[in-house]
């Protein structure tokens, strides 16, 4: 897999923001020397998202976004800010851009307010630079009267239309968000050099049609990086798999739907879990999702449970979330809950009576907005889990399938 095609859940995010006509388009257009966005003389011309991959070495692969205005007008516009602040979920690193004539606005300080109460990292790009003199820069880039929180951000005068700085704000991306060399993998402090894993993948009705699911993926390579051996099945091929080998493998992973049957075969010293909670403990959320899985216990009749995904996609016959789990819940208690489903980058907690929010792996999801959902849910008091756990946890394998984790259980460190 070439940068190029590195999904956006392993991307660093890096999103514009700004006021009306602070130039946030024309900035992009000259940060990533593509017109990603359309430029217009015209207020507000950015009217959603735009969102464009590259690369910014050293970083490696990114995503950038262009926003809407934030202080856009009217009905219509409330619905574009509403849009550009669910782009505060997913955002690594945040660039205010700024009308260098105008100075900071409202929008702008409202902005710097959610940023550092979000804990994202930021810096200021004062645009139209060109229409400053040189002494009026110099001044803006030195001046600390306007807001006590910007003595310590990074700002930098730029100008799009003349190209100006355009290298100095890359290099205050980079400074700023650091190495992109994740110290963190999935699978990479749980085994050694040589070791056997094996890997259990169902190819059924919802499988996608010539390639393994993401994560499935993103296991093998990472398996393969740390100098392991992975041997990939089926479900019905695993006995057969393992009977191959002339001793246990270091672990087994296993899709979450074929857990029971997984279970059932693999002998109880050999370390079993699942993709989806190998994917929720890289994204920083498995100690949550496990607090939220006991909240099974307590669903009643007639609660709300959601069901999300962190991606779009065409809902088969025997789909895991809008089939498959809701069947298991029900036959775990017994009852039969609500279920609403959301996908994509739709995540609407705003109603709040859900009993449970039962999330998927989150492998399309980046890291920041996949603890940014877990925070939003907890921030409202609402238990949230995620698929694999959830399962494990109704089929009785739950602790099985989360004790080869060396923070929950120092003493079983596989290394």
């Amino acid at each position: 897999m070439s940068l190029n095609d590195t999904p956006s859940g392993e991307r660093l995010h890096i999103s514009f923001f700004g006021c009306i006509n602070s130039g946030k388009s024309s900035l992009i257009n000259a940060f990533t020397g593509q017109e990603v966005s359309i430029v217009d003389e015209k207020e507000g011309t950015t009217t959603d998202p735009v969102s464009k991959a590259m690369e910014l070495l050293p970083l490696g692969p990114v995503v950038i976004a262009d926003t809407p205005g934030i202080d856009d007008r009217g009905e219509l516009g409330e619905k574009r800010i509403k849009r550009s602040l669910e782009i505060l979920r997913r955002t690594d690193l945040a660039v205010l851009v700024i009308d260098s004539k105008r100075g900071i606005r409202q929008g702008d300080r409202e902005l710097i307010g959610l940023f550092s109460e979000k804990k994202i990292p930021c810096l200021l790009a004062y645009n139209k630079a060109d229409l400053l003199s040189i002494k009026e820069r110099e001044e803006l880039l030195n001046r600390e009267d306007e807001l006590k929180e910007l003595k310590d951000i990074k700002k930098v005068a730029v100008s799009a239309l003349k190209g100006w700085d355009i290298d100095a704000l890359k290099e205050s991306c980079i400074t700023l968000a650091g190495s992109r060399e994740r110290e963190k993998s999935i699978i990479g402090d749980l085994i050694s050099k040589n070791d056997r894993i094996v890997l259990v993948c169902p190819i059924d009705a919802s499988a996608p049609k010539g390639r393994l699911i993401l994560p499935q993926q993103q296991v093998i390579r990472d398996a393969l990086d740390n100098g392991a051996i992975p041997l990939i099945c089926r479900e019905w091929e695993l006995e057969k798999a393992l009977s191959s080998l002339k001793e246990p493998p270091a672990m087994v992973i296993t899709d979450s739907q074929a857990f029971e049957m997984v279970a059932s075969i693999v002998p109880k010293e050999v370390p079993l879990s699942s993709f989806s909670i190998l994917m929720a403990r890289y994204k920083g959320n498995l100690k949550a999702s496990l607090e939220g899985a006991e909240k099974l216990d307590e669903i009643k009749e007639g609660d709300t449970i959601l069901i999300s995904e962190g991606c779009s996609h065409h809902r088969q016959c025997g789909d895991i979330g809008s089939v498959k789990l809701p069947a298991m819940i029900e036959r775990y208690r017994g009852i039969k809950p609500k279920i609403e489903l959301s996908s994509g980058k739709d995540f609407p907690l705003d109603k709040k009576d859900y009993s449970l929010i039962i999330h998927c792996g989150a492998c399309m999801l980046n890291e920041a907005e996949a603890r940014g959902r877990y925070r939003e849910a907890r921030e409202k008091n609402i238990p949230i889990t995620n698929y694999g756990i959830a399962i494990a946890y109704m089929k009785g394998i739950f602790k099985r399938s989360v004790k080869l984790f060396p923070e929950l259980y120092p003493e079983n460190q596989l290394k």
